[in-house]
């Protein structure tokens, strides 16, 4: 796959068959799309584009929005180079681009810069400058395309088993600690990167030392407060790494501050200043606060069993 970030003086691409959208997550949904513009690109014998943006284009159009993103540039551009494309346009979403109407947007960027002779949309895409008391939609777009001789096709939705199957889907189960739904529609684990740093050390005071997740994103979705199972990756490293991560404040001990602590199994080497990766398996229990030190020490052990089962009956990432 080769990546393009667009830049004014960017050569006028080769013609191809595209899909526009943030892709945050690339999720089932996403893929569905994805491997219809794969197909049609191969019938046409043109090249299959994704056009995507660095930042969300609500960051932009509402400067006040806090995104909470189920994948980071990086993150997704590695996803969405295991799905047979040929080339990944991202765009530099600024003011000006968010001015552009509908129409302009596909003749001045799609068209006449990225050559986009077939666009397959979702089934809910919308884009381009909202015009004052007018809603645009794909019917509009199918116009437009006549108009500057491009195709325009919508896509149909994806459900994953009884689960309509989008972003804002996924994020309402991790928010409500659903990972294993969260999972499913995302067709793997949802995952969290980061540097380990140095904690209050209460966890080895416990007898379960944690590592001290500081995430690489501040804008990457937290799952919601609670204990999960887990599996961990440390920079520079092959090995799978099972765990237990707590998300929260820490009641039992007066805590203010939201931490993502880890505690990896049968493991005694330095982790501080590693970067890690951690997927989430499944959700052991909220978080909860306890009458003694004694009481957390228990319950802290019944989890690492529960999640040592839980982990063992999942395959290998």
């Amino acid at each position: 796959m080769k990546t393009i970030y667009l830049k004014k003086q960017t050569e006028r691409l080769l013609p191809c068959v595209a899909t526009i959208g943030f892709f945050d997550g690339v999720h089932l949904g996403h893929r569905y799309i994805i491997n219809k513009v794969v197909t049609m690109a191969r019938s046409e014998s043109m090249l299959a584009t994704i056009v995507t943006f660095a930042r969300h284009p609500r960051q932009i159009l509402c400067p006040q929005w806090s995104p909470q993103l189920l994948s980071t540039l990086d993150e997704k551009v590695a996803l969405l180079s295991e799905t047979g494309i040929d080339q990944l346009v991202v765009l530099p979403f600024d003011e000006a681009m968010a001015a552009l109407s509908a129409r302009d947007f596909m003749r001045e960027i799609l068209l006449q810069q990225l050559g986009v002779r077939i666009l397959l949309t979702g089934y809910d895409n919308r884009f381009g400058r909202r015009q004052a008391n007018q809603t645009e939609g794909f019917e509009d777009y199918v116009g437009y395309g006549k108009e500057m001789g491009m195709t325009v096709v919508q896509g149909d939705p994806y459900d994953a088993a009884d689960i309509r199957v989008s972003s804002s889907k996924v994020r309402k189960l991790l928010a409500g600690g659903d990972v294993e739904k969260a999972a499913h529609c995302l067709g793997r684990p949802y995952q969290l990167e980061g540097l380990v740093v140095s904690g209050e050390h209460i966890g080895t005071a416990l007898g379960f030392p944690t590592a001290n997740l500081q995430l690489s994103d501040a804008d990457k979705l937290v799952p919601a407060a609670g204990v999960y199972a887990v599996k961990v990756r440390l920079e520079n490293s092959t090995e799978e790494l099972h765990g237990m991560m707590n998300i929260g404040h820490r009641p039992t001990f007066g805590g203010i501050h939201q931490t993502l602590e880890t505690h990896i199994f049968h493991f005694s080497g330095n982790v501080y200043g590693r970067k890690m990766v951690v997927w989430f398996i499944s959700r052991l229990r909220p978080e909860q606060k306890f009458d003694s030190r004694e009481a957390l020490m228990t319950q802290l052990a019944h989890d690492a069993k529960l999640a040592e089962q839980k982990l063992n009956e999942t395959i290998v990432i």
